[in-house]
């Protein structure tokens, strides 16, 4: 087994996981320490690099495009400092790291992992109920509602009426932004009843803040909801498999039929986007 040892923690490979194990020294920050220690599948790899810099360097972990709900979320805009997936090493470690990705990178080979995207999550979803404090208030969710509750920061015009309750069902995007220079960070929750664009210190359904560059850990509370939304796959997979068998081929249909089945298994497509599919395809 290869392993790393970091300035922010511990990575280990088996040739089929890399686990993250955070550290828990002061330097380490706290989104890593709340988000835990983490199991990557060999098959939502992507690769693996090593970064030289001026007093050693760091590793780079590259996942497949929608394999993760939180990269999902946070689109490359976790500071370094909070990335789980950047490991900083000292200049003893040099060496084994780059004999580490190496290991990674001719595993991923052997086991011929495609680099392309997938269409479903790879890795667990965060565990719930989940709460995050940020800025202007607090959000919970508990797997079916997500709740708002405004702190003494909020303006009027979201905390007068008070609290806010989601259903998980009405949700249609997550949108995750850190603080940076004088524009605030948010947490906002799109719904299929949104209309006019809001400023995320009047948006009700969305926490901000203006101070913390990460907003806490609201990024994980964002992470639990994305990951039981539908796969962002699911739009292109769906016209796809829908598609009419030409010339009424009962293989080709049998066929359709069976791909539809799988992507309803697998959570790509939802119950109600199951049957019109299959209603579409039969024609009914």
């Amino acid at each position: 087994m290869d392993e790393v040892l970091g300035r922010d923690g511990t990575w280990t490979f088996d040739l089929e996981t890399l686990r993250i194990v955070p550290g828990h020294g002061r330097g380490v920050h706290k989104l890593r320490q709340a988000i835990g220690e983490l199991s990557i599948p060999l098959e939502a790899i992507s690769g693996v690099v090593y970064e030289p810099g001026r007093k050693g360097g760091r590793l780079r972990l590259r996942l497949r495009a929608g394999a993760d709900p939180l990269s999902q979320v946070t689109a490359g805009r976790l500071s370094d400092n909070a990335d789980p997936y950047l490991l900083a090493v000292d200049a003893n470690q040099i060496g084994t790291s780059q004999y580490f990705a190496e290991s990674v990178r001719t595993a991923l080979l052997v086991h011929q992992v495609a680099s392309t995207p997938v269409t479903r999550y790879l890795l667990p979803a965060q565990a719930v109920p989940i709460t995050a404090a940020a800025g202007d208030g607090t959000a919970t969710f508990d797997g079916e509602y997500i709740r708002l509750d405004w702190s003494w920061m909020a303006e009027d015009s979201k905390s007068a009426p008070g609290p806010v309750q989601l259903a998980l069902s009405d949700v249609t995007a997550v949108e995750w932004q850190p603080q940076k220079g004088i524009s605030h960070g948010f947490l906002r929750f799109r719904t299929k009843t949104d209309t006019n664009a809001v400023a995320p210190e009047h948006d009700r359904h969305c926490l901000s803040w203006g101070i913390q560059r990460e907003g806490g850990t609201t990024v994980l509370v964002a992470a639990a909801v994305v990951s039981r939304l539908p796969h962002p796959s699911a739009a292109r997979a769906l016209p796809e498999a829908a598609a009419p068998a030409k010339d009424d081929d009962p293989d080709a249909m049998l066929r359709r039929l069976r791909e539809l089945g799988e992507l309803h298994k697998s959570g790509i497509l939802t119950d109600d986007e199951f049957a019109a599919a299959k209603r579409k395809l039969l024609d009914l």
